[in-house]
């Protein structure tokens, strides 16, 4: 390893201070910040918050300090279609129910692959990324619709948000620190051939996380009365669903297994199915996969659903070149490489395998702007509440979608026929680590 000399630091300070516009740069980043000080107010001349297609929706909502994004964006989509069919625009679904028994079946998946692993050492990579993985909020859009198939959904009021799911870093802490424990006592006893030993002990800590979830959440509610008024301020009543009922019947016209979720990883081949089996949270449920293609098939089918009325749902990495006080996505937002007099560029599929890119977040598009099937920018509803962006809303540029959006959830009906062929192919098998928009 080579040493820095005096000689080369000295060269380093010569270099900056031959150039004056440095200095600038230096003043303008130490007084507002670097993002401030690069900040691109031309892209309020594209961003304008007018649309050619536009969902008819009520307000947002707000997932506040959690990762549970998946869990509202999936949500909102479904209650923005029991909004349109039952005519009550704002109506809610509870996250916290759904968010309960992710935190029972994560904590399930987890267990069973720790035995399944149990001859392979703690530093293996798989086992250090199960162990990574403990307690953890984040997910997906197939992951909450497995929720949603098992366990139903319930009405925001029937397990309202509370301290804990508002602000879930103590309870993944805990979690995760449970999981951890439990998955070395796992291991010893499948490495001693105590299999039925291992077995009974796995029932045994399922029913500490089924108390710990009880005592941070609250139980979810077995039964509850369906109690609404519709648009035109007309009164609705029905007693003791259980929140299956409820979701086999107000839902049963939304086909969730219609669902396709369309990735774009540039790093991967595409027109492959690939399956990342570390997100599987349900056994027995649906497995977590995507169908990997070119950018522009993601865009025109989620335009096309959105000019059929129906939102969409997408990962992204919502982070990059994202403001939240004016809400605007676009890739000429922050000109920090400008700031710096440096090139940070780097390509899709480079930003995937090296980690500097990743599906961070996901979120709702309610709207698109086209012109002669051009498209220009796209309408966002996020889960951040209604103090940032246009009353919640965001708006993201297309080329912003090009570089930062992982994959979108469309029905197939939307799709071409080969595609549609393609989703149906054997997927192919991930390593838990892998860098793909999932």
């Amino acid at each position: 390893m080579g040493a820095l000399s005096e000689q080369e630091l000295a060269a380093f300070s010569a270099d900056f201070n031959k150039n004056g516009k440095n200095k600038v740069a230096s003043r303008a980043a130490r007084r507002n910040g670097l993002f401030e000080a690069s900040f691109n107010d031309e892209v309020s001349k594209r961003l304008n918050h007018t649309f050619s297609t536009e969902l008819d929706i009520g307000g947002v909502t707000d997932q506040k300090h959690s990762g549970r994004c998946w869990e509202f964006a999936t949500l909102n989509v479904l209650r923005h279609h029991f909004g349109k069919k039952y005519h009550v625009k704002d109506f809610t679904f509870s996250q916290a129910y759904n968010f309960f028994w992710d935190k029972i079946e994560r904590a399930n998946a987890f267990y069973d692959s720790m035995i399944r692993l149990a001859d392979k050492p703690v530093d293996d990579r798989e086992v250090e990324t199960w162990f990574d993985f403990a307690g953890q909020d984040g997910g997906l859009w197939q992951m909450a619709i497995n929720l949603v198939k098992k366990y139903g959904v319930v009405p925001s009021y029937a397990m309202p948000e509370n301290a804990t799911s508002n602000n879930t870093t103590a309870l993944i802490d805990s979690l995760a620190r449970k999981e951890r424990k439990d998955a070395l006592v796992l291991r010893k006893l499948v490495q001693e051939g105590k299999l039925e030993e291992a077995e009974k002990a796995k029932k045994e800590f399922l029913n500490e996380v089924y108390r710990m979830a009880a005592v941070a959440l609250g139980e979810p509610p077995k039964k509850f009365d369906l109690e609404y008024r519709d648009d035109d301020k007309k009164y609705h009543l029905e007693k003791d669903l259980t929140p299956r009922q409820f979701a086999e019947k107000y839902l049963k016209d939304f086909n969730w297994d219609d669902y396709v979720v369309l990735l774009n990883s540039p790093n991967y081949d595409y027109n492959k199915r690939y399956h990342q089996g570390l997100y599987d949270n349900v056994a027995g449920g649906q497995p977590i996969t995507g169908l990997n293609v070119p950018i522009e098939v993601l865009a025109r089918a989620a335009a096309t659903q959105l000019k059929d009325g129906r939102a969409v749902i997408f990962g992204n990495d919502v982070l990059k070149q994202m403001e939240r006080k004016t809400g605007f996505l676009d890739t000429d937002l922050y000109k920090t490489d400008d700031l710096f007099s440096v090139d940070t560029q780097m390509s899709k599929a480079d930003r995937l395998a090296t980690g500097e890119g990743s599906a961070t977040h996901d979120m709702t598009l309610v709207g698109v702007d086209e012109d002669n099937g051009e498209i220009r920018k796209w309408k966002v509803e996020n889960s951040w509440g209604d103090k940032y962006g246009h009353k919640g809303f965001y708006e993201m540029s297309q080329k912003w979608f090009e570089e930062y959006v992982y994959d979108v959830v469309v029905d197939k009906k939307y799709l071409s026929e080969d595609l549609v062929k393609l989703w149906e192919e054997p997927a192919v098998d991930l390593k838990p680590w892998a860098h793909i928009g999932l």
